[in-house]
């Protein structure tokens, strides 16, 4: 009699863990497919990254003997107005997400007739309905602008944006060679429809 009371019991459990762990799958199938069906207002193919918010990213390049590489949060369009929106004209900008966006040179640069030593700086902007200021800043690891220091700016640079013929829906950042001077390259910044371009020569 107690072997047929310890084996109902056993059966017992066994379906009820049964049962919960077809719970478990159902929902979580139903979860895959809400994030299969996610819709990025702008670009599906970015579906992915929209769902972590600003995938942390990288670019890089070697410049004669410099090796330049950046590393930045990016955030995307998402239907959202941009600048005079979500980014501020005339206020100190991280210039990517989370982080401050960091720039590293390998060797000592130029940048506007500014010597700059080879390590690694936090790469800001001031954006302007007609003009951005670009500045590169000794204190390369904070959160966003919070402990930005006009006094840790190493260089400051203005600059006219380009107009984009087409949308850049994540904001992305590009190292590149001018002409095919090995010695000289710039860093370039894309989003929504503006490109800036910041010229740098070896030392």
């Amino acid at each position: 009699m107690k072997k047929v009371i310890l084996y109902i019991i056993v059966l017992t459990v066994a379906s009820c863990t049964q049962s919960k762990t077809e719970q478990s799958v159902d929902h979580s199938r139903h979860m895959h497919g809400s994030a299969g069906n996610y819709a990025d207002s702008v670009n599906a193919g970015l579906i992915k990254d929209t769902l972590k918010g600003s995938p942390v990213r990288t670019a890089m390049a070697n410049f004669g003997s410099n090796y330049v590489h950046i590393q930045y949060g990016s955030p995307g369009v998402k239907g959202r107005t941009i600048w005079g929106g979500l980014v501020a004209y005339d206020q100190v900008w991280v210039t990517g997400a989370h982080q401050a966006t960091s720039v590293m040179f390998s060797s000592d640069v130029v940048i506007n007739e500014t010597h700059i030593a080879a390590g690694k700086y936090a790469l800001f902007t001031i954006p302007g309905k007609d003009k951005w200021i670009v500045i590169l800043n000794k204190n390369w690891e904070q959160h966003l602008a919070d402990e930005y220091s006009e006094k840790d700016d190493v260089v400051r640079i203005k600059i006219t944006p380009e107009t984009l013929p087409q949308e850049v829906q994540r904001l992305t950042y590009l190292v590149e060679k001018i002409d095919a001077d090995v010695d000289k390259g710039s860093i370039v910044m894309l989003w929504e429809r503006i490109k800036i371009v910041l010229p740098f020569r070896n030392q």
